[in-house]
């Protein structure tokens, strides 16, 4: 969760076509990360896949991708938004990333939907891992998402298998190699459904040197052939069934998105946020624990 030494700093060079949009997203642009704010709202629950280094928690303490305090209603979320922007009025984008997988079920796409009657202005993120990706596209759409981020690991099944132990496919679960393949299948059609819909598309790929460090220039070639804009390299955070892997060093790291820039902009500046941050990432100051300090049953189940 650190930036690594010698990271470089300079603009993402943002594509064209999304220069008016993505300007204005601190997860996909370097200037914005340090004027905008965003906020994730963690209504997503459960996952649809088992990556080995995954671990979802509910807590106040941990600062990383898929833990969250709480897990909010759709409803309670749209609440939560107005809230936030009283205590961060720079907000312009409202993601979801989890802590669970937000395709896994409707409560993502449901709560994009309000938003995007009630706050049109906001930038609508959706992060997932892109199982469910291209059966959803058109709901995506719908709902006024505007960027997806989709995590990408391994373009080879051969690769992926050792990362993903197993995903949960149409009833039922599928484990190494087969789930691997069915995942990279799935993951580059929905980019490039979406992609050919005007969504920017930005490919999240977590770096584990053991396994996928060589591999590093390979899922750049292939999802910017899928559509992608942008790709954020990000270091193993060694825990549940990698505790014992390494994370990169930062000749590793460096290495790794100099590789991916020949294909794809590069964002340098991920803070691998809680599922339920909130705030100017660039600033380094998270207002979760005020927007949550609180009674939730201020907020309507009904």
């Amino acid at each position: 969760m650190t930036n690594c030494c010698n990271v470089k700093t300079e603009e993402v060079q943002i594509n064209q076509k999304f220069n008016h949009l993505l300007g204005k997203h601190p997860c996909f642009s370097a200037r914005a990360h340090f004027k905008y704010g965003r906020i994730h709202l963690p209504v997503s629950p459960t996952c649809n896949i088992q990556c080995r280094f995954c671990k979802r928690c509910i807590n106040k303490i941990e600062n990383r991708p898929g833990v969250a305090a709480i897990v909010l209603t759709p409803k309670e979320a749209v609440k939560i938004v107005a809230k936030a922007l009283e205590l961060c009025p720079e907000i312009s984008v409202v993601g979801i990333a989890g802590p669970g997988e937000t395709l896994a079920t409707d409560n993502a796409l449901e709560t994009f939907e309000m938003l995007n009657t009630k706050y049109p202005h906001l930038i609508k993120c959706l992060s997932t891992n892109g199982l469910m990706l291209d059966k959803y596209s058109e709901r995506i759409i719908k709902s006024g998402v505007q960027t997806v981020s989709v995590t990408v690991n391994a373009v080879e099944p051969e690769i992926l298998q050792y990362i993903c132990s197993g995903i949960f496919w149409m009833g039922s679960y599928l484990e190494g190699y087969e789930g691997a393949e069915k995942l990279i299948q799935e993951q580059i059609k929905g980019i490039e459904k979406l992609s050919s819909k005007g969504i920017a598309v930005k490919v999240n790929t977590v770096l584990i040197p053991d396994l996928n460090y060589e591999h590093i220039e390979e899922i750049a070639r292939v999802v910017s052939n899928a559509g992608a804009s942008i790709i954020n390299i990000i270091p193993l955070i060694p825990q549940h069934e990698m505790k014992g892997f390494r994370p990169p060093d930062c000749n590793e790291l460096n290495d790794a998105r100099e590789w991916a820039g020949k294909y794809l902009n590069v964002f340098r500046h991920c803070r691998q946020c809680r599922a339920d941050a909130c705030g100017i990432p660039g600033k380094g100051k998270e207002l979760g624990n005020l927007l949550y300090d609180f009674p939730m049953e201020t907020f309507s189940h009904g």
